[in-house]
């Protein structure tokens, strides 16, 4: 069986390694030229790789090495695991496989050259977030909102599409809908994800319905209005995921006069995290055409990790910057003696975690001082407002994921169902936001992961409870700060050292519980999200 096993490896690295690397380049090309041909060539790449997970006769030889449990090896058997359930999300007809891919490509295609359209102006997302933001005139502001959301109307038949055949091809695996086959693939179990959603929800409802009548009183004062009358695009953000700016203090003026590059350099290599080679290969500035999010990509899984962004000289990009080259740095360090197959984080919320963790550092005054110079007097002058800005956004964030979570749950398992009530009932359960009254638009359909990115967002939450818990740990038992609340760990490399060696460097050889349990000695504990963040 090892024999056979080892003799598997190496076909299969040969099939998938450069492969990979070829199909990563592709799509990180075609994101920032915008180009058909760029997607066709990255699709294409996509598909071919798809094809060599979805070879029925590889399955059952890696389902015989799971089930046989006669590798004893730990890393023999980590392997077995995360290849077996990389083939398993494939293991559907193949026609219906190409026609996901090609549909996926479609629809992101559409979201990253679309601009929405304002009175007879188009508008970048940039724009419209900084108009949003910035603008005190109503009427404005509510056709600005509604433009945002023009691109729902036109994917939303796509993605219902997509949604349909992805549950097909889990129904063809064997499982309920496609949500449940990715939790389970993912190493996730649906029950107690609700179960810590639901906790989670208990933590913080109250502190956030508190949180939310300020919010309306200091908006309903800055647009000259009833609280009654607050709709949805006066709250400063696209999908109120972030919160509005209600505190007194100006984070985006830190920033406008400074280079973000090399204050997210100067940070990470004082931490002993150098990032100088991974942003000789990033693409950190708008273009035309070009995708108008930010992500992080490990190319080859050998040290080639790129970030992709469109920095602006605010807070937002500050903050991003500090997120995606956290992903990176997670990338970058990874023990390059572990197989191919374990280069990698242990799950996708892990990487997030390190990610959350460094981008919260955008508005915490301690590290503002450090890497920008203000005085001790400024920086306690804005101390109270940057951390009630922080909670604000944390607690505005918890509540938007308990949305995307609980309707994409809902949606895969009842895709026929009012997808259009159905989002705007969890947002005003959860976000306590008014419903445009007769609105029946795909708002839903503009978030650009409910098309591309499924059974995902919650990650995101799980990887703020991991860097409230991480940051904890850091501060108390790797710094040991006397301060843990006002900890930004400038200049610290032990920092840099724990995180190399007692988390990134593990890769994927131990299940994310396991790892957890391993740097921080206890289990993921939504507890330590609560202390940070909720009275």
């Amino acid at each position: 069986m090892l024999n056979d096993f080892l003799k598997f490896l190496i076909e299969y690295e040969n099939k998938v390694v450069d492969l990979s690397k070829e199909t990563n380049l592709a799509y990180f090309n075609a994101t920032i030229s915008g180009k058909p041909e760029d997607y066709q060539k990255a699709s294409e790449l996509q598909l071919k790789l798809s094809k060599v997970y979805s070879d029925k006769e590889d399955f059952e030889r890696i389902k015989k090495f799971k089930e046989s449990n006669e590798l004893d090896d730990q890393v023999l058997k980590r392997q077995v695991e995360l290849i077996y359930n990389n083939y398993a999300s494939y293991q559907f007809n193949e026609e219906l496989l190409k026609e996901i891919i090609s549909l996926s490509t479609k629809v992101e295609e559409k979201f990253s050259t679309y601009r929405a359209v304002v009175n007879g102006k188009k508008m970048t997302d940039n724009e419209i977030d900084e108009l949003l933001k910035t603008c005190t005139d109503s009427k404005e502001l509510e056709d600005t909102w509604n433009a945002s959301k023009q691109i729902g109307r036109e994917v939303y038949v796509d993605v219902i599409k997509l949604v349909k055949m992805r549950n097909q091809a889990a129904a063809e695996l064997g499982y309920d809908n496609f949500h449940q086959m990715s939790l389970k693939l993912s190493e996730q179990e649906p029950e107690e994800l609700d179960k810590l959603f639901d906790q989670l929800n208990d933590l913080i409802e109250n502190e956030f319905d508190v949180l939310k009548d300020r919010i309306d009183t200091e908006l309903s004062s800055k647009y000259e209005i009833d609280k009654s009358e607050l709709m949805p695009w006066h709250y400063q953000d696209k999908f109120f995921q972030q919160g509005p700016k209600i505190y007194k203090v100006d984070l985006d003026k830190y920033f406008k006069e400074h280079d973000l590059v090399k204050i997210t350099r100067d940070y990470y290599n004082g931490i002993n995290l150098s990032i100088d080679d991974l942003l000789e290969n990033s693409d950190l500035f708008e273009k035309d055409g070009k995708y108008q999010h930010a992500y992080c990509v490990d190319i080859d899984r050998e040290g080639d990790v790129r970030v992709l962004c469109n920095i602006k000289p605010n807070y937002k990009w500050m903050g991003t910057m500090l997120h995606e080259y956290g992903h990176a740095v997670y990338d970058k360090y990874i023990n390059q003696d572990l197989p191919w197959q374990l280069k990698e984080p242990a799950h996708i919320f892990t990487t997030e975690a390190i990610a959350m963790l460094f981008g919260r550092f955008a508005s915490n005054p301690n590290w503002i001082q450090d890497v920008i110079g203000i005085t001790d007097a400024e920086k306690e002058e804005i101390k109270e407002n940057c951390y009630n800005s922080l909670k604000l956004e944390q607690l505005v964030f918890a509540r938007w994921v308990q949305v995307m979570y609980r309707f994409e749950r809902e949606m895969y398992s009842n895709p026929e169902q009012d997808l259009n009530k159905l989002w705007w009932d969890l947002v005003e359960k959860y976000q306590k936001l008014k419903k445009p009254e007769g609105r029946n638009e795909p708002d839903w359909a503009a978030k650009i992961h409910v098309a591309l990115y499924p059974a995902y967002y919650h990650n995101y939450m799980l990887g703020e409870l991991l860097a409230s818990q991480l940051f904890y740990y850091i501060a108390e038992k790797v710094v040991k700060s006397e301060d843990a609340e006002s900890e930004c760990f400038t200049g610290k490399k032990d920092v840099g050292e724990y995180l190399k060696h007692l988390f990134f460097s593990y890769g994927s050889l131990y299940k994310w519980d396991e790892l957890i349990n391993k740097s921080t000695g206890e289990d993921l504990n939504p507890n330590y999200y609560a202390r940070q963040f909720v009275s």
